[in-house]
């Protein structure tokens, strides 16, 4: 079941039948593509930073920072992250809205990032449609594979104490003891808690949203778009500079997990190996130019290329694993 289809409805509606711009036609397709993912993207952080004061206030960020770094977890929050990651498949800039929520709720930034990395990564592609074209053996190694890039790179990130590149600005939010305090300590109406959420949530919202038009505005134009000429000249080539090759051609690209399939079965068919293929892949869903216009308004250039730093060299471990030992 498609949770977005009545967004997904109205951008065909709106593009197609009252613009009435040619379906068939590219910007027609990059309008339809704008408007869908603008709304969806917006909806998201919307209803996400909503949810985040709801639960700042009733479960205050001190409590669950207290709880999840004080408390001794082995990793299971590391897991708990991936797993999540894995069961909401969305595009690199459609995890953002639950990755700022995490952020703004005290999670530890390695914990937020496990879950960034693994949302996209873990895909509805990797999980359902895999089976059908490379066997249930290669899926479940991919997918094992996905889950230990996420958890060893949120690990890594935790590691190198990076949270004071988040952008402090979107993490002051008004907690429930500063909501008493404006209310003279009385009980606060429930109209009026409802009125302070939406005004706290939408305030993170207002701040990152122009950010999202630009990112999926370069989004649009670029949307599925691969350069298969290229991809198939040179991801043919057996040699070991392929996969940091294919890699980062995918970086730039900005495309789903479902637009990519036809490709890779016809590299697979052509005899391209499985590991070349699957870091192209892998690059184009998980990482983009979209992705880092709006992250970075979350944090500084230095974690946001520490991240895709750590992200591209998990992608390339993944590519090499499968051309050269499995």
């Amino acid at each position: 079941m498609n949770l977005f289809y009545p967004l997904e409805y109205f951008a065909k509606f709106f593009t197609y039948g009252l613009l009435n711009i040619s379906d068939s036609s590219y910007f027609g397709h990059a309008l339809e593509f704008f408007i869908y993912d603008s709304l969806k993207i917006l909806f998201l952080i919307t209803l996400i930073s909503f949810l985040m004061a709801v639960t700042r206030y009733f479960l205050p960020v001190e409590r669950i920072k207290d709880v999840l770094t004080k408390r001794r977890w082995y990793g299971i929050d590391y897991i708990l992250a991936a797993v999540l990651g894995m069961i909401t498949p969305f595009c690199s800039c459609s995890s953002i809205p639950l990755f700022l929520g995490f952020v703004g709720a005290g999670i530890p930034l390695g914990v937020t990032f496990t879950f960034l990395i693994a949302s996209p990564l873990i895909n509805e592609a990797s999980l359902f449609v895999f089976p059908a074209i490379f066997g249930l053996e290669t899926t479940l190694i991919y997918n094992m594979m996905g889950i230990i890039i996420s958890i060893a790179g949120g690990l890594l990130i935790q590691k190198l104490n990076m949270q004071r590149f988040i952008n402090k600005d979107l993490l002051k939010f008004k907690t429930s003891n500063k909501i008493k305090e404006n209310n003279k300590s009385q009980r606060v109406p429930f109209k009026k808690l409802l009125k302070y959420f939406w005004v706290d949530g939408f305030s993170i919202t207002k701040s990152i949203f122009p950010y999202v038009i630009l990112g999926v505005a370069i989004g649009a134009i670029i949307h599925g778009f691969v350069p298969e000429n290229l991809v198939n000249k040179y991801l043919s080539i057996d040699s070991w500079w392929v996969i940091p090759f294919a890699t980062l051609l995918g970086v730039p690209l900005y495309a789903n997990s479902m637009s990519i399939i036809p490709i890779m079965e016809v590299l697979v068919n052509k005899g391209v190996p499985l590991g070349s293929v699957f870091s192209f892949m892998t690059s184009t869903v998980t990482l983009s130019i979209p992705q880092a216009l709006i992250l970075k308004k979350i944090m500084n250039w230095r974690l946001l290329l520490v991240f895709f730093g750590i992200t591209i060299i998990g992608i390339m471990v993944l590519g090499f694993v499968f051309n050269y030992i499995i």
